[in-house]
């Protein structure tokens, strides 16, 4: 190895390192207030390890406040949107890559370009759209508008486009339906884009603050963001320990689900590229 080639790859290292120091800082410094008394917390000098762990702070964010349901709202929330998220697009990516009809590829570009479209656009037609039908302050309020998925729809018809078509032209002669080529066999092979899909869905949602603040003002409703919101203004007052502990509680769940998908998460986006 050359010099230079040794210089450069030291450099690329150390600027990684730099990058990512900067990216975590904010979480450790998370958890480090999580595990501190409360008079080390506001100490004048800058300690990272606390000198004894206070497992206090998650024991009033777990039984002093409403933290547990809010990861419980969590849950229904993302697994819901999840749920019906891939009921509906994976049929659609299967057809939009093993159907012939009319207009298919009209459809595909008008997918492609609902994937410019913010969200943020049409909060306001879907929010007078669920004043008038008296949805607001609902569950279904929070899952309704994130049904529709073009991201999802792409990704699906990129890995299906990828399957052999004689595949599932032998389960048809073997006397399969469309709905059960779709269920038994296409989405088996979609797995791996369907767990990169999920991590990018659940990711997602968990963390949205935009919506569920708008959609809902009902505490009992609210998601961990939108929680930690009413946790702060309300119940920690000065104790921002049991804060910092309620927001580790929120954000480990996704830490922990990316760990154990994490070889699954690259698989799906590679096997799902960019063919046409």
């Amino acid at each position: 190895m050359t010099f230079n080639r040794f210089l450069g790859r030291a450099l690329s290292l150390t600027l990684l390192t730099l990058g990512a120091v900067a990216i975590l800082l904010p979480f450790i410094w998370m958890l480090s207030l999580a595990f501190k008394p409360q008079d080390e917390i506001f100490s004048a000098s800058i300690q990272l390890l606390p000198s004894s762990i206070e497992w206090r702070n998650f024991v009033v964010a777990l039984t002093e406040t409403d933290v547990p349901r809010y990861l419980l709202n969590g849950l229904i929330v993302v697994f819901g949107i999840l749920a019906f998220q891939i009921l509906f697009s994976v049929p659609c990516a299967f057809a939009l890559t093993q159907r012939r009809f009319a207009g298919r590829t009209l459809i595909f570009g008008m997918v492609l370009a609902a994937l410019l479209v913010p969200f943020h656009v049409t909060a306001i037609p879907i929010f007078l759209g669920f004043a008038q039908l008296g949805l607001l302050n609902s569950y279904w309020a929070l899952i309704l508008p994130f049904i529709p998925t073009a991201f999802g729809i792409f990704l699906f018809r990129q890995f299906l486009a990828q399957v052999p078509a004689e595949l599932f032209d032998a389960a048809r002669v073997d006397g399969l339906s469309e709905t059960a080529i779709v269920w038994r066999i296409a989405f088996p092979l979609a797995l791996p884009a369907a767990t990169a899909f999920a991590i990018f869905s659940i990711t997602a949602h968990w963390n949205d603050l935009f919506w569920p603040l708008i959609a809902t003002t009902d505490p009992h409703l609210a998601t961990p963001p939108r929680g930690i919101l009413f946790f702060r203004d309300e119940e920690s007052g000065n104790d921002v320990g049991a804060l910092m502990a309620a927001t580790v509680l929120i954000t480990a769940p996704l830490v922990l689900a990316f760990l154990f998908a994490q070889r699954k998460f690259p698989q799906g986006l590679a096997t799902g590229g960019l063919k046409g």
